[in-house]
Formats: structure tokens, C-alpha cells, sequence
């Protein structure tokens, strides 16, 4: 498709030696830098932030702490410390 767009000189400068210097059109180059920007911000949209929501009664286990990662890998893989 065939469109028009206006931009500044410098960037218009800057864009056709980055051009040349990769082996490229303008337009290919300007192709590929859309599509890495819109790539990007689907990556960032994507990275929602969730909330872990537990459930369920009794609580913790007697002597888990969510703050020892190492501690927890151990009960996970069955490792008694006691």
C-alpha cells in the first residue's frame, strides 16, 4: 500500500544512513522499525500484571516461610530439615 507521511528532515537523514549502512530501501527500513515498535508494545500490553488470589482454609504450613525460596524448594521436593 502506498501511503504519505510527513516527518522532521533529521530523522528523514538519520533513517536513509541507517538504510544504506544495513543494505536496505527507506521504506524497507522504515517497514521493519514499525513493525519492531508495534511488536513491542504488543510484548508490553501483554505483560498484565496479574493478582494470586489463594483460597482455602488452614493456611500455611507450620514453619513455610514465603520469603525462603530455598526452604521452599526443599519441602517441595521432600527434603526434612528437622
Amino acid at each position: 500500500m502506498r501511503t504519505t507521511i510527513t516527518l522532521p528532515d533529521d530523522l528523514i537523514k538519520q533513517a536513509k544512513r541507517a538504510a544504506l549502512q544495513s543494505g536496505t530501501t527507506l521504506s524497507g527500513f522504515i517497514e521493519n522499525a514499525l513493525r519492531l515498535s508495534l511488536a513491542e508494545r504488543r510484548r508490553r500490553l501483554s505483560r498484565r500484571k496479574f493478582k494470586v488470589v489463594a483460597y482455602g482454609k488452614g493456611g500455611l504450613k507450620p514453619g513455610v516461610n514465603l520469603d525462603d525460596t530455598s526452604a521452599l524448594l526443599d519441602i517441595m521436593d521432600g527434603i526434612d530439615k528437622d
